[in-house]
């Protein structure tokens, strides 16, 4: 089957938003939307895809986002990011599932971007459910009922963390659904009450989970960024709010294309 979308998977793909992609030997990429194992290949109107539905796949891939405006917004505010977004068209911000990036990303302190990648596959091969090739991200009750295992997974400090996120999912302490109704300020708020959540975490699970597009993350490489393009330093919440000032409501897109800006 043919999903007819503008994206460009390689850089949507392979930026980091999401960890369970694997980019083949063939070109094609394969990952695990929701509870399903798919194949996703490149085309001129948008990709092949086996394993999922043409519903989860435009949920995931936000095809509801209209890209010629966010571009053209986010453009208008900065030549530097309209020359980027020209040479990277087609990247899309993704939409994950609120738990499953929420646990992914409190996985996501102080390590890069390929060590997150073994340790979510890890908690998915020792929890979560059997899809075939791959395991599906397990649920809050699948990890508590299998806690005493949890050091197999080699996650160090973030062990701890990981488990109280997970009681405090599963006993409805953290109330998920409630948090999608929140704007993105009191979203950031309430993500930071959870342990291991700090302003980075809490404004990439806002992005890349919770789809509030105004957010704009900052990691090591978008300060040095910031700081060589625009001349902002400063601490996290200086960089950040430069970054929603100037890029508005579609301030994540900005983000990511200044993300590759090494890369393309």
């Amino acid at each position: 089957m043919e999903l007819e979308l503008r994206v460009s998977l390689d850089p949507t793909l392979g930026c980091g938003q999401a960890h369970r992609w694997r980019k083949q030997n063939d070109g094609s990429w394969q990952g695990v939307v929701k509870n399903d194992v798919v194949t996703l290949r490149q085309t001129d109107r948008g990709f092949e895809y086996t394993g999922s539905n043409e519903k989860d796949l435009r949920e995931y891939f936000r095809a509801e986002d209209d890209l010629d405006t966010i571009i053209s917004e986010i453009s208008a505010a900065d030549p530097v990011v309209a020359n980027l977004s020209s040479r990277c068209p087609g990247m899309r911000i993704l939409k994950q599932p609120e738990w499953e990036c929420l646990a992914t990303y409190v996985l996501a302190t102080n390590v890069n971007v390929k060590r997150i990648a073994k340790m979510v596959e890890s908690v998915c091969d020792h929890y979560g459910t059997d899809l075939g090739e791959r395991r599906a991200f397990p649920t809050p009750k699948q990890i508590l009922d299998g806690k005493e295992t949890i050091r197999e997974c080699r996650l160090g400090f973030r062990e701890p963390r990981f488990i109280q996120l997970a009681d405090r999912v599963e006993n409805g302490d953290i109330d998920l659904g409630s948090m999608k109704e929140m704007d993105y300020e009191k979203l950031c708020l309430a993500l930071q009450d959870i342990n291991g959540v700090g302003p980075k975490v809490a404004d990439c699970v806002a992005l890349f989970g919770f789809g509030k597009l105004e957010a704009f993350p900052v990691d090591v490489r978008i300060q040095k960024c910031v700081e060589r393009m625009y001349g902002v330093t400063g601490n996290y919440k200086a960089v950040s709010d430069f970054g929603r000032r100037k890029f508005g409501e579609y301030a994540g897109y900005a983000q990511e294309f200044l993300y590759h800006s090494d890369f393309i």
